[in-house]
């Protein structure tokens, strides 16, 4: 495990001054803004209703969304504030409720929270925010609401998530483990046109944090799994991918419809490198009724040359899908929890090696982008605050 960790800094604990606490924020629009600061610690009574969850913060993974918006890329601050807290992906411990919380998020539970929080749309008033038809998003650390790299945030109960005990030490991978979540649900739910498809051959593209994860649900549901990266094996993820029995090749050697031809036809094809090109590659390799994941956010203004004409037959006579998914629900939290003691119990100590660089407190965010820059990283994450079982692991 790589660790940065500012020269002299312990691990950030509670301000002494209750009133303000410790967090990591950028000015939206000003490149290279990120920095730490001191703000208002929340309370209970922010949130209405007695749903109020005030949480120390353990851990915060960080993410490529973290980088982007530190390059001003996308992101707005809460309304009121010239300044917004990053971080979305979190774990942490209940320090405080209000009297409406449910006895699972009562002090001393461990939790992590969602990341997408309700607009005005038809679907966000029936709490399905993660399919709004809103053009502007409402999300904890990138968008219009502050994040969770702090010492404390407060919540209503609605968007917590509780875990088990046993999950310390790897909860902070829930919320990536969550796209992987939705996406694989989805085309469950897509299918179940079908009344009987069982898929028994995937293929996922990218074998960064998601790929990684992808790959380990679909392992888990008995599916025969082959991933396609670049980077040619061996190195960490290609021996994490062979551990639960995944087959693993390098797209400097083959292509996406060779690796059809090989091991294919495809039930369910995960995109998860980011690289629309091959987006367009599995599209024309998928096999008849399958469907086609895209979870990769891509920018720019590439221009390819696709066969259009092979692929929209293809789609038309072989009752294809190919399906968008981004964020998740709180159901894709619950079944993610399952996942994670699943794997847990398959293949102790699997998910801890995905976290591969920690960096130390709240005090240096450049070494939080260099932890990102590092070729061999799978998860960075921040420790904000150490338990006794974290405490264990220095």
């Amino acid at each position: 495990m790589t660790t940065h960790t500012p020269a002299a800094q312990p691990i950030a604990r509670p301000d002494p001054d209750t009133s303000s606490m410790r967090a990591i924020a950028v000015h939206p629009g000003t490149p290279e803004s990120i920095h730490a600061r001191s703000v208002r610690r929340p309370e209970i009574d922010d949130i209405p209703d007695g749903r109020g969850v005030l949480v120390q913060v353990l851990r915060v993974g960080l993410d490529g969304t973290d980088k982007e918006i530190s390059q001003a890329l996308y992101g707005m601050a809460p309304d009121g504030d010239d300044y917004l807290i990053i971080g979305h992906e979190n774990l942490g411990r209940v320090v405080s409720s209000g009297p409406n919380v449910p006895p699972e998020l009562r002090p001393g539970a461990l939790v992590v929270s969602t990341v997408r929080r309700p607009g005005h749309s038809a679907y966000d008033r029936l709490g399905m925010q993660d399919f709004t038809t809103d053009t502007v998003y409402y999300e904890r650390g990138i968008n219009l609401r502050h994040g969770y790299l702090s010492e404390f945030y407060v919540e209503d109960a609605a968007f917590v998530v509780p875990l088990p005990p046993t999950l310390e030490r790897v909860g902070v991978l829930m919320e990536p483990l969550t796209v992987a979540e939705k996406g694989i649900n989805q085309a469950y739910e897509i299918q179940r046109r079908l009344r009987i498809w069982r898929p028994a051959r995937a293929l996922v593209i990218g074998a960064g944090t998601i790929g990684l994860l992808a790959s380990l649900v679909l392992r888990l549901e008995g599916i025969d799994v082959t991933v396609l990266s670049r980077r040619r094996a061996p190195y960490l993820n290609s021996d994490l991918l062979d551990t639960i029995g995944a087959r693993y090749v390098s797209s400097v050697d083959t292509d996406v419809a060779t690796v059809a031809t090989a091991h294919g036809p495809f039930d369910i094809i995960f995109e998860a490198s980011g690289f629309s090109p091959l987006a367009f590659e599995a599209a024309a390799a998928l096999g008849t009724n399958g469907v086609l994941v895209l979870s990769g956010v891509t920018g720019g203004e590439r221009v390819i040359e696709i066969d259009a004409n092979r692929i929209n037959q293809g789609f038309v006579l072989g009752n294809k899908v190919m399906v968008g998914t981004v964020n998740a629900s709180r159901d894709d939290y619950v079944h993610g929890v399952d996942h994670l003691l699943a794997a847990e119990a398959m293949h102790p100590g699997w998910l801890e090696q995905l976290l591969t660089t920690r960096v130390m407190g709240l005090e240096d965010p450049a070494a939080m982008l260099a932890a990102l820059e590092d070729r061999d990283t799978i998860k960075a994450y921040v420790e904000v605050a150490a338990s006794s079982v974290m405490e264990g692991e220095r």
